[in-house]
């Protein structure tokens, strides 16, 4: 989201404000940048005209200059702004991008796509109404965003007589707000869009108003100091290998600028190397490349790097990690499921991640920060947010693109959420309360690529990798269930690993009782050690109770979508206490095992296995035959056996 430097390569100099417009339903956005578009000349005869005659057939006694914006058919019909609709104009001074943004509550979130890369914002406010909850929604969102600069523009002032009065009460009435901010630059200004009154031209009938016009005050903000000049960051897009000699990483520089002979640092395995030339897609070996231009640099070293990598400073590195807290716009109909798997997309790199918490929903009009257990369409939340892979990011108040992503539906492939990073997360509460280190990433390790690729095995194997996740209390029948099925897939010639929770127990995770902190790192170890077998082409099948729904999630974030079957094996507690194969039950009534799953420690029931198994009323062979269709169903395994 960082905006590009001007460029002054081969002698030019491009001088561009993206800016947005947001406010309330019909405070005049589209009817703003109509006049904008009209007074400075930036259209053509026949738009003209072909709005003077939808004007005229309306019945309307002037033109309505809304309609250059509002190019949606609904939009004409209802007179609003449904979708983000970008316009372009120029004058001597400067080149704009306009994003005129809806006012409707539920298009917050193009509000949020339209600002998301604009320097300025104008928040509209409609004299007759005064400052407006979702004045202030926006407002909040430009000051979540950073945008650096925000003008306040009253409308309508001719429809209060241009009263100085009533300007000078919306103005300390959105200050009460605005002071609760991080908003560094303010300004108000009284204009009649509809009239033109202060927004090219200045305006004879409010002489009280000394300040600039509209259109000055976009020529002249100074928005060059505002972009990050110092961090150079270069997240790599993909490696580019015409012949053994050359081997360029190609990619746009986000922020910061680099010259051949620096020094440099990979990201995350943080090896190091020198730049050794700079090409740009127009031209080759240049001496530097700075902000907003694509490039393709070659290093004096030969490092293993792929897309998602980035490149910084030796001496000026990003934080690396897969735990953040960010604030995130949920920007979806359904509901944040927090725990579920989402796939994350940061700078160039793809990842699966969940919201493991919500820390707090903020109400944008007292900004009060609220309990909640999820976020609804438009609603703002901190969150903490686990990744399977390490992220390289800043926060996003000093790095708009490397501190930003979006969170996507792997199911419907739809953008569900917005995200701005504030920092990591580095800790979380043991079932006392206390504290207790997390340590996401490892420092001072370098990540070894896996030397035979998964998909080489998978078809030596003739089927796909993936994790048969079976869990349920203990009782139910999973250990019994998943012998099976490995014998049943042996048979047939798969490669496959059984994970045993007692096995696991007697060795990698020994050191491990049962509270909530030790139940989550032994779901994290077994987590990635099936991940491992995964990588190695085999059905790994895994038989763990697993009682918390936010353990399984972060194990099936580990994995790429369709690959992880959760398997929930579904049996009544009492039937459970009845078989009791182990005693357990027993002990755990008399109070010899503290929490005990079901009797003393609570289970999480998942809510969408992909294969629910109710063992009182099947078979062990008729859940066998269940859990291989689903397999070959999922196009894990042929459809016939071998």
């Amino acid at each position: 989201m960082v905006k590009s430097a001007p460029n002054q390569r081969n002698g030019r100099k491009v001088d561009m404000l993206r800016f947005s417009t947001a406010g309330s339903v019909d405070d005049g956005k589209s009817t703003l940048i109509g006049r904008l578009l009209y007074d400075t000349k930036s259209i053509f005869e026949d738009q003209l005209q072909a709005i003077e005659d939808a004007s005229e057939r309306r019945g309307e006694e002037y033109v309505d200059l809304a309609l250059l914006t509002d190019g949606l058919r609904a939009e004409r019909e209802q007179r609003i702004t449904i979708d983000v609709a970008y316009r372009y104009f120029a004058t001597p001074h400067r080149k704009f991008i306009i994003a005129d943004t809806p006012g409707h509550v539920q298009y917050t979130r193009n509000m949020v796509t339209g600002a998301s890369t604009s320097e300025l914002s104008i928040v509209l406010v409609d004299a007759q109404k005064g400052v407006l909850t979702q004045s202030k929604r926006h407002a909040f969102i430009a000051s979540l965003l950073q945008i650096r600069h925000l003008v306040v523009a009253v409308n309508k002032m001719d429809l209060v007589d241009y009263s100085s009065r009533v300007f000078e009460q919306i103005v300390s009435d959105f200050q009460e707000f605005a002071h609760k901010l991080d908003l560094r630059d303010v300004v108000f200004m009284p204009i009649s869009a509809l009239n033109g009154d202060n927004v090219v031209d200045r305006s004879a009938k409010m002489p009280w108003y000394t300040g600039p016009t509209l259109l000055q005050h976009l020529e002249h903000v100074n928005v060059g100091s505002d972009q990050n000049l110092v961090d150079f960051r270069f997240p790599v897009q993909f490696v580019i290998r015409p012949n053994w000699e050359y081997r360029g990483f190609a990619g746009r520089v986000t922020s910061g600028t680099v010259r051949r002979g620096d020094e440099i640092a990979v990201l995350p395995s943080r090896r190091v190397s020198k730049i050794r030339r700079i090409d740009l897609p127009d031209e080759e070996n240049v001496k530097e490349v700075s902000a907003g231009e694509p490039a393709i640099l070659l290093l004096e070293d030969e490092i293993d790097i792929s897309r998602g990598d980035m490149i910084v400073r030796r001496n000026n590195l990003t934080s690396v990690g897969n735990v953040v807290e960010a604030y995130i716009c949920w920007m979806n109909d359904s509901a944040l499921v927090p725990n579920k798997a989402y796939v994350l997309r940061h700078t160039t790199q793809e990842s699966q991640a969940y919201v493991s918490q919500i820390i707090y929903r903020m109400d944008v009009d007292t900004l009060h920060r609220e309990d909640t257990s999820t976020l609804g369409l438009n609603e703002i939340g901190l969150v903490e947010v686990v990744a399977s892979k390490p992220l390289c990011f800043d926060p996003y108040r000093s790095n708009h693109e490397t501190g930003s992503f979006i969170l996507i539906d792997p199911a419907s492939n739809v953008t569900v959420a917005a995200g701005m990073i504030r920092g990591s997360s580095a800790s979380v509460l043991d079932s006392k309360g206390e504290e207790q280190s997390r340590l996401a990433v490892s420092r001072n390790v370098t990540w070894t690529p896996y030397n035979v690729p998964r998909e080489t095995r998978e078809t030596r194997n003739d089927h796909l990798g993936a994790v048969i996740w079976m869990t349920g209390l203990s009782g139910s029948g999973k250990s019994t269930i998943a012998a099976g099925l490995e014998k049943r897939l042996f048979q047939e010639g798969r490669a496959t690993m059984l994970l045993d929770g007692d096995q696991l127990r007697h060795g990698l995770c020994a050191d491990l009782g049962f509270g909530i902190v030790d139940r989550e790192e032994n779901i994290r170890r077994v987590g990635h050690v099936a991940r491992l077998f995964f990588e190695h082409g085999d059905l790994t099948i895994c038989t763990f109770i697993s009682p918390f729904a936010k353990d399984r999630a972060f194990v099936r974030s580990l994995l790429p979508p369709e690959r992880f079957i959760e398997v929930f094996i579904d049996t009544d507690i009492e039937e459970c206490r009845v078989r009791d194969p182990k005693g357990l039950y027993k002990r755990a009534d008399a109070g010899l095992i503290p929490n005990f799953t079901g009797v003393s420690s609570p289970y999480e029931r998942p809510e969408d296995p992909e294969v629910l198994i109710k063992t009182e009323q099947t078979s062990v062979e008729a859940a066998i035959d269940a859990i291989v269709e689903r397999l070959r169903a999922s196009g894990l395994l042929p459809s016939r056996a071998v």
